[in-house]
């Protein structure tokens, strides 16, 4: 019936009018670092996007690098969002300071975020962003995806009591306040870089890492080439002698470096090398 038809296409056109209106009060939002463009790619709408750092296509710093193409790439200096003019600046408390304090000084709104040190920290910066763009039914998705994650991690560990020791570049160790401490921890594991009396973290020796005798050193990558001399640290042949790939957990550092909504695909790396190395 004609009269039906109209009706329905009167309803249609009031529905779409209706999320034309809401999608126009939500902020439009402009990132300034790698982490706040994770954050805006997972709970923004895409039309809320202005501008994204300008290391958001390198595949190595930006896990979402793949989806990006379509969003503009900022030089990371106040200029070019002088001139867009985004209703919110999101930057890191580690943004050049300059930068941000001149953004404020023209009138632009600059939320700065901390860098988490713990999962409860990470599940409120998820929260707080969620509020900032308008989804905050995003955010607490995110965070429930978080937390079935560290639910798998820990049920992959069980009672096992796995001693481990996290190590990266040159020897570097996170200690037991580092926020990989504190993952690695919530995930039932055991941080043993507190017996080399490191708290937030310090260099190791080899000999120092070889007589710990931890369960399994946590490492960034697997295989056997070095990116540089720093990297080359944990391919030693007294490492690898030691902690062939059977005693290496390996969760990539772009999974953890921003402590947000890539920690979930961190939990998930963390379940299917403790898998691997339990076999």
């Amino acid at each position: 019936m004609p009269w039906r038809i109209e009706a329905l296409i009167a309803l249609l056109a009031v529905a779409l009018s209706g999320h034309a209106a809401q999608t126009a009060t939500l902020p439009r939002i402009a990132s300034m670092n790698v982490c706040t463009d994770q954050l805006l790619l997972a709970l923004a709408d895409p039309e809320q996007i202005m501008g994204l750092s300008r290391f958001a296509r390198d595949g190595w710093q930006s896990a979402a690098a793949g989806d990006i193409r379509r969003y503009p790439v900022l030089s990371g200096g106040a200029e070019d969002l002088l001139l867009l003019r985004p209703d919110i600046v999101v930057a890191s408390a580690f943004d050049k300071r300059s930068t941000r304090e001149l953004l404020k000084a023209n009138g632009l709104r600059v939320v700065e975020l901390a860098v988490p040190r713990t999962l409860g920290e990470a599940r409120q910066q998820i929260r707080e962003v969620g509020e900032i763009t308008g989804h905050p039914d995003r955010a607490t998705a995110e965070i429930a995806r978080l937390d079935a994650a560290l639910a798998r991690a820990r049920a992959a560990v069980a009672d096992r009591h796995y001693r481990v020791l996290p190590l990266s570049r040159r020897g570097w160790v996170a200690g037991s306040d580092s926020f990989v401490s504190s993952l690695l921890t919530e995930a039932g594991l055991l941080n043993a870089a507190g017996d080399l009396g490191f708290t937030f973290g310090g260099f190791a020796s080899l000999e120092g890492i070889v007589s710990l005798r931890p369960d399994f050193i946590v490492v960034s990558q697997a295989g056997n080439h070095a990116r540089d001399e720093g990297q080359a640290f944990v391919l030693h042949p007294a490492l690898q002698r030691f902690y062939p790939p059977a005693k290496r957990i390996v969760i990539p550092e772009r999974l953890t470096e921003c402590g947000g909504v890539m920690l979930t695909d961190a939990l998930d790396a963390l379940t299917a090398e403790l898998k691997r190395v339990g076999k």
